[in-house]
């Protein structure tokens, strides 16, 4: 099947717009290989310091033969469930590289926050910084410079993009992404929602919701529900850097181990000592880009990489832009219905047929680029299904030719929606996205008075004592990047969800993020620019008539222009306070740019002129293709 023509002009449009930077990129990726193995111009005493805590076998390796070395870059802790199972990876890996002839050692640790623990509280001001924290910490690692390969154990929100950006800035380096798995399925998600939901209007005891709660989250491995962790595993299959079907096999099963030691033996062939050299640097082209963001539209999946994405793209030298966004998912349908856009889990997905299943379904439409990945044969494999032979061998067999089970995965002839997953949102208050997928047609437009606070707690203390009007959008200002990190709003939804199944239209406007799991209500989110750099959405007063129409794509306060024009940006009376570690990110909140380029605190990839950072502000002005689309802006904004 030949490539969709939209899908062929918008990888052309972000090639052309790349052109410079992506030619720097890989310039230094050729700059960086060098002959022999990568420790090779270590100095003795460098190398000693290497090897010294090794055994015997492994020092005899280091110091001389020709032998791979993988450097292991972990996000182990024991309070994620989704990577407690990591705990006894690097030994597994260790002594799997030694059965076939070479070393590996863990490079460093990355810090690993969970935003589940973290919703609602101080620590959530920390959550976005965290990805740049982990790209840091994983280039710490990775300079030593010992390594001929990396091997990735990272799932969740953050981690999985931080370890992307740190991975792409040692771009010469083979790569493996491995996941350890999502947790059996355990309560309903819908079921868990409900209960939310009445805990809100106070019609269930924090007894009964904890119980719930705990029902959901119940054992090792991913959360079920397909927010921004899961929706992390599917875009690294999409980019062809992590084992086909490999996203969703549970912890602790033999198709996972047999996964897991497949991964370890198929990146030391990638090396640049083999025949097969594969750095992940050249791998993440535009084409892979665009398949990632293809991939997140037609499985509904989690708004937050409109952010990660871009920073991701952009630290291998590609200039992705929310436009491009828009325009793969106007043309990319709807093909999963999984929790917070359907009652399934991920499990269940899988088992109707997953990954393998969607993809054979976007690349036979044209909707995805076959391109090379870490395995032979390029994105087709990824339409199969692994699968453990007799004697335990791993094997694989196409995905079905129809879906198990049609109220969780359909074709491209009969998809559930026409479009994906998200819709940009323009208007005078600024551009923002909103998840589309997850709302019922019924309630995607709302014009309503708007209800201002500059926290989210404010508003549960509006609806506290009474004073909420019956239709409302509530725009939540202040929670931008620059402002207080961009923290997730999610202890919103179920007050706001419970408002709307009383038969009330409202909806959320806000600078500030949701969660990948955002739920039924029409949220127009990431609006920028933000309060904290002036943005318009500052200038929202209550009892404004706000209009947020999702399907035509409307983000506007009906108010007179020259009244609008006249007015400045309304304080934050609320502002940060300095405990769990807020005052330590005080310089990434001040340097952190706009969500739009990917809310980075730090430089990512080559600079587009004399050292500033990108800009795309030009083109999106000029609503389309502009030449003007890289200029640099001011470092207050880097």
């Amino acid at each position: 099947m030949s490539l969709h023509p939209k899908i062929e002009a918008v990888t052309e449009r972000i090639r052309k717009r790349s052109a410079a930077p992506r030619a720097a990129y890989l310039a230094g990726i050729e700059a960086a290989l060098r002959d022999g193995p990568n420790r090779t111009p270590l100095s003795c005493a460098n190398l000693a310091h290497v090897f010294a805590a090794c055994g015997e076998n492994d020092k005899a390796r280091l110091r001389g033969g020709a032998t791979p070395n993988l450097g292991i870059i972990t996000a182990y802790n024991d309070m994620l469930s989704a990577h407690q199972p990591y705990e006894h990876y690097p030994e597994r890996i260790r002594t799997m590289a030694r059965q076939l002839g070479a070393t590996a050692q863990v490079a460093g640790g990355v810090p690993a926050m969970c935003d589940g623990v973290t919703q609602g509280r101080a620590g959530m001001e920390l959550s976005m910084f965290s990805r740049d924290v982990i790209a840091q910490a994983t280039a710490v690692g990775l300079s030593h410079d010992a390594f001929d390969a990396g091997l990735y154990l990272g799932i969740c929100d953050k981690i999985v993009p931080g370890l992307l950006i740190a991975g792409l800035a040692f771009g010469h380096l083979p790569a493996m992404f491995v996941p350890a798995g999502p947790m059996p399925a355990g309560i309903p998600n819908k079921k868990k929602a409900e209960v939310r939901e009445r805990y809100a209007a106070g019609e269930a005891t924090r007894e009964e919701l904890l119980e719930v709660e705990a029902q959901s989250y119940h054992s090792p491995g991913t959360c079920t529900f397909y927010g921004t962790a899961n929706s992390n595993q599917v875009m690294l299959e999409a980019m062809g850097v992590q084992l086909p079907g490999s996203s969703f096999i549970n912890p602790g099963t033999p198709l996972r181990a047999a996964l897991d030691e497949a991964a370890v033996r198929r990146v030391l062939e990638m090396t640049a000592l083999g025949d097969d050299y594969r750095p992940l640097g050249k791998l993440i082209d535009e084409r892979a880009i665009v398949n990632a963001v293809a991939a997140l539209m037609a499985t509904g999946g989690s708004t937050n990489h409109t952010i990660h994405w871009i920073a991701v793209a952009r630290a291998a030298g590609i200039a992705l832009t929310w436009d491009d966004m828009d325009q793969i998912s106007q043309v990319v349908p709807l093909l999963a219905r999984v929790y917070p856009n359907g009652e399934a889990d991920v499990n269940r997905f899988q088992a109707a047929g997953g990954v393998p299943f969607v993809f054979r379904e976007l690349l036979d439409a044209g909707l995805m680029h076959d391109l090379p990945t870490v395995v032979p044969g390029g994105m087709r494999e990824y339409t199969r299904e692994p699968r453990l032979a007799d004697g335990g061998v791993l094997s694989s067999e196409p995905a079905a030719a129809s879906s198990g089970d049609e109220s969780v995965v359909r074709t491209v002839a009969a998809p559930f929606e026409a479009q994906g997953g998200l819709r940009l949102l323009r208007g005078n208050i600024g551009r923002g996205l909103i998840k589309l997928s997850a709302v019922k047609p019924e309630h995607r437009f709302v014009e309503a008075q708007a209800v201002v606070v500059d926290a989210p707690q404010k508003l549960n203390k509006l609806h506290a004592a009474g004073v909420l009007p019956r239709d409302f959008v509530a725009v939540v200002t202040w929670q931008g990047p620059r402002a207080n990190g961009m923290p997730e709003l999610h202890s919103l939804a179920p007050l706001l969800g419970m408002l709307q199944n009383q038969g009330r239209h409202v909806a959320l406007v806000t600078d500030g993020r949701l969660s990948g799991a955002s739920g039924k209500i029409p949220a127009a989110i990431h609006v920028t620019p933000e309060a904290a750099r002036g943005g318009a959405i500052g200038r929202v007063r209550d009892g404004d008539m706000v209009r947020v129409d999702a399907e035509a794509g409307i983000l506007e306060v009906l108010v007179d222009a020259a009244e609008w024009n006249a007015r400045e940006c309304a304080p934050n009376t609320a502002p940060n306070a300095h405990d769990m570690g807020r005052n330590l990110f005080a310089h990434s909140r001040a340097l952190v740019g706009p969500a739009d380029q990917g809310a980075l605190s730090i430089s990512c990839g080559p600079p587009a002129h004399d050292g500033g950072n990108w800009n795309y502000d030009a083109e999106y002005e000029l609503g389309g293709d502009a030449e003007a689309a890289m200029a640099p802006h001011d470092s207050k904004d880097a």
